[in-house]
């Protein structure tokens, strides 16, 4: 399975930014949990958020609560992080991960790149201030 993440860009500080991410099989992801992560210059990369494959739960990293909203629509295929207020330190490159999950997988512990089967390739995020 190929994800694609698309939709980053150059923003000021405040601003918002819409990432998509897609898979190259139409009904794969309705069966996977989506994540995103986030790699900046010089550090490892770390998890932003996940959401489960029916959309119910979200789990985010408390660094983006309340600024980021994970979502997702199976029906078009794709899955988006909303990231509002955006600050200096969102600036990496974000990538969105899957895994093929049981309708009631428990995606709270799904914050290691380890539990994820199937990457994409990153969409730079850079915010000025």
């Amino acid at each position: 399975v190929q994800l694609q993440a698309s939709g980053g860009g150059l923003v000021q500080a405040g601003a918002s930014l819409k990432l998509s991410c897609s898979t190259s099989r139409r009904a794969a992801i309705s069966r996977m949990a989506v994540g995103w992560f986030r790699q900046a210059p010089g550090k490892e990369r770390e998890f932003v958020s996940v959401v489960s494959r029916g959309g119910s739960s979200q789990v985010y990293a408390d660094s983006v609560k309340g600024r980021f909203t994970i979502s997702r629509d199976n029906a078009k295929n794709m899955v988006y992080l909303q990231m509002d207020n955006l600050k200096p330190e969102d600036t990496a490159v974000y990538y969105c991960a899957a895994r093929d999950t049981i309708l009631t997988w428990d995606i709270t512990r799904m914050t290691k790149e380890s539990d994820y089967q199937f990457w994409g390739q990153g969409t730079q995020v850079t915010v000025s201030s």
